[in-house]
This record gives structure tokens, sequence and C-alpha cells, in this order.
């Protein structure tokens, strides 16, 4: 008798839920292109290069220096939200203010290894945008020893 209780009971349920649905159809000849005037407006970030080799340094000088040159590509300003690195030993610095299109900017990452394990590593710094491309990821690398 219970069992068929919550049979009735599954089924009662699962109508409702099926007669609150509803697939509306759209013809295509109706629907409207965007009116947006921003449409084709977008930015767009390119780096010069995405990975920087600190070659061979001596852990009695253990802070690196080194700059990720950009170009905003697209046809809006570009907007830096974050700039994020893989552990605290790496710190990259960025501009607030937006790129205009067409205008160069530079991401300066600082690389301590004061109190690290000498040998080699790589880190990454994740930076997300505005941009067509939302996420790019650059990374440093080098020997300490």
């Amino acid at each position: 008798m219970k069992k068929l209780f919550i049979l009735c009971l599954t089924a009662a349920l699962s109508m409702g839920v099926q007669a609150q649905v509803k697939t509306q159809k759209v013809n295509v000849s109706e629907v409207k292109p965007m009116a947006d005037s921003n449409a084709d407006k977008f930015a767009e970030i390119k780096f010069d290069t995405l990975r920087h080799n600190f070659g061979t340094f001596s852990k009695n000088e253990p802070i690196v220096n080194c700059s990720f040159a950009f170009t905003n590509t697209g046809t809006a300003p570009l907007v830096i939200h974050q700039a994020l690195a893989s552990c605290g030993c790496t710190v990259p610095r960025f501009t607030k203010e937006p790129i205009a299109p067409g205008e160069r900017g530079a991401i300066d990452v600082t690389y301590n290894g004061k109190d690290k394990f000498p040998g080699h590593f790589q880190k990454t710094i994740t930076i997300r945008t505005n941009a067509l491309t939302e996420v790019v990821r650059l990374v440093i690398e080098g020997t300490m020893e």
C-alpha cells in the first residue's frame, strides 16, 4: 500500500512539472538583429611574448625582474581586471587605467627567491581582462644557484 501511494505521488508530481514547462517556437524570420552600435567594438590583448627565462642567477642576488609588453589590438579600451601569481614569491604589477586601442602597456613581474631552495623554478601569472581572450597565462622561469 505504501509503495502504491509513493508511486502515485511521484506520477502526479512529474505530471505537474511537465505541465509547467512550456516550449515556445520562434519563427526565424521574425527575429530582428540587435541594433547595438557597440557590437563591433571589443578589446584584445596581444603580448610580445608569453614566457620569460631569467637564465641562471645567484642566490646572493635572488630578486629578478622582467616585463611583459602587450598591445591592445582591439577597437575598445582594454581593462586588466586581475593579475594573479601562482605563489607569493612572484609579484605582478599592472596599470589600473584602461589602455586605448592601439596603445601599449606592460605587466611588470618580480621574482623573489630569498629563502627558497636553489634550482630550477617555473611560475605562472594569470591575467584576467575584458578582452575577447579573457584569460592569458604568462610564465617565468630560471635557475637560482
